[in-house]
């Protein structure tokens, strides 16, 4: 009787053969930093008003993962309404807020009951880093923002052909802008992938892409 014996496993070499690898450097990390605070964040004033669009602009296109093609008008917000989506009619707005993120594979997914958008990072990046406090994102033909080029870079057009104003509220005022501060490091890790933020002064972002062997893909990058 011949014995069958199991495919002997190739073994590759790894610059992190365990998950457990990332938060044992971030805790490191935090302990030199030692709490400088009771809060690990607090929201300061910046001494700006909150920021619409002056007026409104619509980008078409197609949902990498539905397929479907749809068109996202982005519209004028009062001050203090925030970023939020309207589905259509009858279905409740989604405010653009990480209470509304639900689990889902390879994209950003907002939801509120029924009613959900999908592939949102792009537009919101694009949002934010152009200092829209406040905005009405309309979306028809589908539930997903579409993917347009792949990246942010035609939402950032879209809102500079559109321009910015100082946002108001029913009252007619303006609403001071706040901005997040990092009292001490805050971290979140999912298998090897890890997002760690750490006071600083000025923001500056670095990052490091492994690939699933372990190889270096892209070294840290500033």
């Amino acid at each position: 009787r011949s014995r069958r014996t199991a495919p002997r496993r190739r073994r590759t070499r790894s610059h992190c053969r365990s998950g457990e690898m990332f938060p044992r450097r971030l805790q490191a990390s935090v302990r030199k930093f030692g709490t400088t605070s009771s809060s690990p964040l607090s929201w300061q004033p910046t001494g700006k008003p909150q920021q619409t669009l002056a007026s409104g602009v619509e980008k078409s296109g197609v949902g990498l993962h539905s397929g479907a093609s749809t068109t996202v008008r982005l519209l004028p917000a009062m001050a203090g309404e925030g970023r939020y989506f309207s589905p259509g009619p009858g279905r409740p707005r989604i405010p653009a807020t990480v209470d509304h993120v639900v689990e889902s594979p390879l994209c950003t997914t907002l939801r509120r009951g029924a009613a959900r958008v999908l592939t949102v990072e792009h537009l919101l990046s694009a949002l934010e880093a152009s200092g829209v406090d406040n905005a009405r994102l309309e979306i028809d033909g589908g539930d997903e923002v579409p993917i347009l080029d792949g990246s942010a870079r035609e939402w950032v057009e879209a809102i500079e052909e559109a321009g910015l104003c100082a946002a108001k509220d029913h009252n007619g005022n303006e609403i001071a802008k706040l901005a997040t501060l990092i009292h001490e490091p805050m971290y979140v890790w999912r298998d090897d992938s890890f997002v760690a933020a750490f006071p600083q002064r000025k923001t500056k972002i670095t990052s490091l892409l492994l690939a699933a062997d372990g190889s270096l893909v892209s070294p840290w990058m500033t």
